[in-house]
């Protein structure tokens, strides 16, 4: 690689670290040409970004960055590594998860993931990750808990009966007295004049 293509291969890198807050540094060694091709297919669909990179590149890439705020990276960078862009926080951990599960292997491992201003590292990480709820996630949790009490009261209301609305109707209302039958016939007399 010359020194230009590898400028070049670093800025490409630290403009895709800029863009996402999330990314995760995984291990694909001994994974086969397929699986490679099956995963980057996988990572396409769900909208996780995956490039394989010289570990050097990406040292220097997060070093020209932010050395300090990255350096709990620079120890997973070794072997071969891919990394996995991703604005969803978990969809990566997601998948190398399932990918896992299907292929019946522990590959590909992960090697340390960065979560908006949160580092995980090892691949013990990965159920954690793969738990973490996402803004959209979140937001539907905020709704649900704040729409609870209001569909409660709702209910409450609507079961109510105000002044004995819904009792008022089921009860019969007494019937008005007849009126008293008199025993004298009834004549068809002329009037008196």
């Amino acid at each position: 690689m010359t020194p230009a293509q590898k400028s070049e291969a670093i800025e490409l890198l630290k403009d895709k670290f800029s863009q996402y807050s999330n990314f995760y540094v995984t291990n694909t060694e001994s994974l086969t040409v397929a699986q490679i091709s099956k995963l980057r297919r996988v990572c396409f669909e769900k909208n996780v970004e995956m490039k394989v990179a010289k570990n050097t590149l990406i040292k220097k890439a997060l070093e020209s960055l932010n050395g300090e705020k990255y350096a709990g990276i620079y120890d997973s960078l070794h072997g071969v590594t891919a990394l996995m862009f991703s604005e969803s926080p978990k969809e990566p951990a997601v998948i190398l998860s399932a990918f896992r599960t299907e292929s019946k292997g522990e590959k590909p491992v992960l090697k340390a993931a960065f979560i908006g201003e949160d580092l995980f590292v090892g691949d013990n990480q990965l159920t954690a990750l793969k738990n973490i709820k996402t803004k959209n996630e979140l937001i539907g949790e905020v709704i649900g808990l704040l729409q609870s009490p209001i569909s409660r009261v709702i209910a409450a209301l609507q079961n109510q009966n105000p002044e004995g609305g819904a009792e008022a109707a089921t009860e019969t209302a007494p019937e008005a007295p007849e009126a008293p039958a008199t025993d004298a016939p009834a004549t068809d007399a002329p009037a008196a004049e």
